[in-house]
């Protein structure tokens, strides 16, 4: 008896080894899972801050040109023109006016009744008309970054959780399926009614088509070289004719394939100012991608060629999200004011 006791203490030593080998994995996956979120957000806060750069020194240039035109002004005692050039000094915008920023991350979902769920930082879901008001909302278990509608229901990715769930008419959070070790991101619905989600794990990407219930029906990873076609595909929607589009942030592109997976256009641009983050598609077919470095809309036909930019007469700042309406109308989430615009971009 006493011989086996040194073999059962064997073993329990080996389960715990075993054990914590196994703890040690889901650690490491962890990490770099958090590893991965902080590039993510790294790269967004680089983008606000070159941006931001960018628009003091524009404001530093003005005001250079103000102080010698002042200066100018005071030598030549014109009252006159000094009583023309105070408003203008008044109106110039200042560096105190730029304040620190959080980040109100923008996700929307057009429902067929002409009202809008919005999505953010919050563990909320918001849903809205077309005038503002409040009609609804929906508490989550995480921050509604990434938001689809099925079966007009509003439904969310729980990034936690590497779950896709959907709120029921009373309210209730229900999980549709899980990912595995796949962290999912972004997600939509499709005229099949199947569900196209961004994948990532470690230095891996893909994109995959469920069924309604879960089932895996398509994974799109590889080209025909079998190279990766995507590095960090975040938001996505399917265009009417089956051209799965995504916008992937490490390749700062959108990148479009077939139904088949076969890649059909990448669209990108040589400027530093270009920051693909959103992306949608109307029923014509147009590709309309949010620039949020940029302040404004890119929309392409649907083989990816450039055919305009959209920036409303009264601007926008910092575009993070973009919602198809019909009639030649987007809703546009801004992140760097966290209002909604409402846009008329085709007559």
């Amino acid at each position: 008896m006493v011989s086996s006791i040194s073999s059962i203490y064997k073993q329990k030593k080996d389960e715990v080894t075993a054990r914590g080998e196994e703890w040690h994995k889901e650690i490491e996956k962890t990490v770099k899972k958090l590893h991965q979120e902080l590039d993510d957000m790294q790269k967004e806060h680089e983008a606000l801050l070159k941006k931001q750069e960018t628009e003091y020194k524009g404001i530093l240039k003005n005001l250079d040109q103000i102080n010698r035109r002042a200066t100018s002004l005071q030598k030549s005692n014109d009252v006159k023109e000094m009583q023309t050039f105070i408003p203008m000094i008044e109106k110039q915008k200042t560096l105190s006016e730029f304040t620190q920023y959080s980040f109100p991350t923008f996700c929307e979902a057009y429902t067929d009744d002409n009202k809008v769920w919005m999505g953010g930082n919050t563990k909320e879901l918001k849903l809205f008309d077309l005038q503002g008001h409040l009609h609804r909302t929906v508490s989550i278990t995480y921050v509604g970054s990434f938001i689809y509608m099925l079966n007009k229901q509003v439904g969310y990715i729980d990034e936690n959780k590497r779950a896709v769930k959907i709120i029921s008419n009373s309210n209730n959070d229900v999980t549709i399926f899980t990912t595995g070790d796949w962290n999912p991101r972004g997600i939509t619905s499709t005229a099949s009614g199947d569900l196209l989600v961004c994948l990532y794990k470690d230095n891996q990407s893909k994109v995959v088509r469920y069924s309604s219930t879960g089932g895996v029906l398509q994974e799109i990873q590889y080209d025909s070289l079998c190279q990766p076609i995507y590095s960090s595909p975040y938001y996505i929607t399917e265009n009417v004719n089956g051209d799965i589009i995504v916008t992937d942030w490490k390749k700062n592109s959108v990148i479009a394939v077939n139904r088949l997976g076969i890649l059909r256009f990448s669209y990108s641009k040589e400027e530093n100012i270009f920051f693909a983050s959103a992306v949608v598609h109307d029923s014509f077919g147009h590709v309309i991608i949010a620039d949020y470095r940029g302040d404004k809309i890119h929309l392409l036909d649907r083989d990816g060629q450039f055919l305009r930019y959209i920036i409303p007469r009264e601007g926008i700042k910092s575009p993070r999200a973009l919602c198809i309406m019909g009639h030649g109308e987007m809703i546009v989430g801004e992140g760097w004011t966290g209002n909604a615009k409402k846009i008329k971009y085709l007559k």
